[in-house]
């Protein structure tokens, strides 16, 4: 062991936070050549000296306060230790910057790697739009290792307050990213983007900056006239208008529904967990009015979706419902209210919680919303599939819906359809 005396006055001569923070222009010694250098300016860098192949070098290890006072002993004594070992720390350093990918460069690496996972292409364009656009300008040039807080900030400060949503993607996505590298060991562990415990000190909750706000919503006592005028409109958009509020289901949901999906025996839609936003697979109960649909509806060649668009073997485009409302004087700017399609699933779910005595927990598996928490879900294995066919017929009952071509359909259909519930 040394000599306690002699090691408490090498302590005495080092520098400390304050000293550091407070430091005026000139240069201090921290000891084993560490040096900070303060210029007539007042900005401060820090600067190793060491030997290597027999010659005395300067090496600069960054700025204050991006380096601390820490980080700069940690860089020191990894350069310390290269040389000691005959290598050379400024050309070892080189080597590294040459092989650490870019911000830019590690985002690519994690889309490539995750984007089978995800559910559509869309969020992969997503994705890449959202880092091109505001990460890319500010970090996509630098090492992934030499991202900091004060980078992070420098992406979401400027758009935090008016592009809050935006904002709030941005940063889970530089979080991703900056994980991904860190498992590839490209840097330390600790993530300057994190939320939880970190930007959560640093910049105001997202729902304190802008009040969230819901698909504007078609009271349901509504409907049944909003039916009525639906059914005088001609065309498969219309029809899909139709099917959706019926069903209860997202837009996404019923414009990319398939035939290979219907089970018209059974009559129930079965939605692949593939397009399910729970990424489980949803069954989905028919009415008779909702059947009455599908009958009405025209078969193309080659275009497997229940709703054809212009394209060949596509299905039509989300606008195509907004179109429909906004011709009937819905949507943003409407005179007669700006409800949106999505919305028809808070009027099915608010008729019902207020018009009807079905179970909490029907209404949300309806909904294909998942029920409590893990545990709770762990048990509920079932999808009420029975409970719910009976719903959504009450539901069609409300909306009071019919054709003309119905009528032919509804003398024909099943007595005993497969899983009918029994009555009661």
């Amino acid at each position: 062991m040394g000599d306690p005396l002699e090691t408490a006055k090498a302590d005495m001569g080092k520098l400390t936070a304050r000293k550091v923070s407070t430091a005026t222009p000139g240069k201090y010694e921290d000891g084993d050549g560490l040096r900070l250098v303060v210029s007539k300016t007042g900005a401060k860098k820090w600067v190793l000296r060491v030997t290597t192949a027999g010659r005395r070098r300067e090496m600069g290890l960054g700025a204050y306060p991006g380096v601390s006072l820490a980080e700069a002993r940690s860089k020191a004594a990894d350069a310390r230790k290269i040389a000691a070992e005959g290598g050379d720390p400024i050309a070892a350093r080189k080597i590294k910057k040459q092989q650490m990918p870019t911000f830019t460069t590690c985002a690519a690496r994690y889309i490539r790697a995750h984007r089978r996972g995800w559910k559509n292409a869309k969020h992969a364009r997503q994705w890449v739009s959202t880092l091109k656009t505001y990460a890319r300008p500010v970090i996509g040039a630098k090492p992934v290792d030499a991202i900091g807080t004060e980078d992070a900030l420098a992406v979401l400060t400027p758009i935090w307050h008016a592009k809050t949503e935006t904002a709030k993607r941005v940063q889970g996505r530089i979080e991703n990213v900056l994980d991904f590298a860190a498992a590839h060991k490209w840097r330390d562990p600790l993530n300057p983007a994190r939320w939880r415990g970190h930007l959560d000190k640093l910049l105001p909750r997202p729902t304190r900056v802008k009040t969230v706000t819901h698909h504007p919503a078609m009271d349901y006592r509504e409907l049944p006239a909003f039916m009525v005028e639906l059914s005088e409109l001609h065309g498969v958009s219309a029809l899909a208008l139709r099917f959706l509020i019926l069903t209860a289901t997202r837009t996404s949901e019923a414009l990319q529904a398939q035939w290979s999906e219907i089970d018209r025996e059974a009559r129930v839609w079965s939605i692949p967990a593939s397009r399910m936003k729970a990424r489980r697979e949803h069954r989905v109960p028919l009415s008779d009015a909702a059947m009455g649909v599908l009958e009405v509806l025209p078969r193309v060649d080659g275009n497997p979706y229940l709703f054809p668009g212009a394209r060949y073997g596509r299905p039509l485009s989300n606008m195509a419902l907004l179109q429909v409302m906004r011709g009937m004087g819905y949507g943003v700017g409407g005179d007669r209210g700006d409800y949106v399609p999505h919305g028809f699933r808070s009027s099915f779910r608010d008729w019902a919680g207020e018009a009807t005595s079905f179970p909490r927990e029907v209404c949300e598996m309806a909904l294909a919303h998942r029920l409590g928490d893990k545990s709770e879900q762990a048990y509920a294995r079932g999808d009420l599939f029975l409970k719910r066919r009976k719903m959504m017929q009450a539901w069609a009952d409300w909306c009071h819906c019919r054709y003309p071509n119905e009528e032919a359909f509804l003398r024909n259909r099943p007595s005993n359809p497969v899983n009918a519930p029994e009555p009661v």
